[in-house]
């Protein structure tokens, strides 16, 4: 019964801790080849974090069927630090990035991937969460 009791704390800490996209916004046209900001937000909690890193890549799918951030980040565009900052009184602490979408990309759907990792509370747990966002290309 502890365990569960322990398991159902993890879980709600991690979800507690989770980072969004906040650009580019969902089906928003890109051009690939071209610079586009993405923003990473990780809004404030009571459990303590520690931000570790941030991964940031992008997956072509113009027939549909990306795959989720969990198994495939496609081409890599950021891998570094994570340090969101205010910036506007409505938006959560956030940080953006300013990359290129490959320029080998098809026209149609495709996604923007994130990984997300963090140590969180007193015993510092590692957190690892994949986030991803259907995008256009134009």
């Amino acid at each position: 019964m502890k365990f569960i009791i322990s398991l159902i704390a993890l879980a709600g800490m991690a979800l507690a801790q989770s980072a969004d996209i906040g650009l580019p916004k969902e089906n928003q046209e890109v051009i690939a080849g071209k610079d586009v900001v993405v923003q990473v937000q990780r809004p404030n909690t009571l459990t303590g974090s520690e931000e570790i890193n941030v991964s940031i890549g992008f997956t072509s799918c113009p027939n549909g069927g990306c795959f989720p951030a969990s198994e495939e980040l496609g081409t890599v565009v950021y891998s570094g630090g994570f340090k969101p900052e205010y910036h506007e009184g409505a938006l959560p602490p956030y940080e953006n990035f300013t990359v290129k979408v490959p320029s080998s990309f098809s026209k149609g759907k495709a996604q923007v991937n994130v990984a997300h990792f963090a140590l969180v509370g007193a015993s510092n747990v590692p957190l690892f969460e994949p986030l991803n966002q259907t995008i256009i290309v134009a």
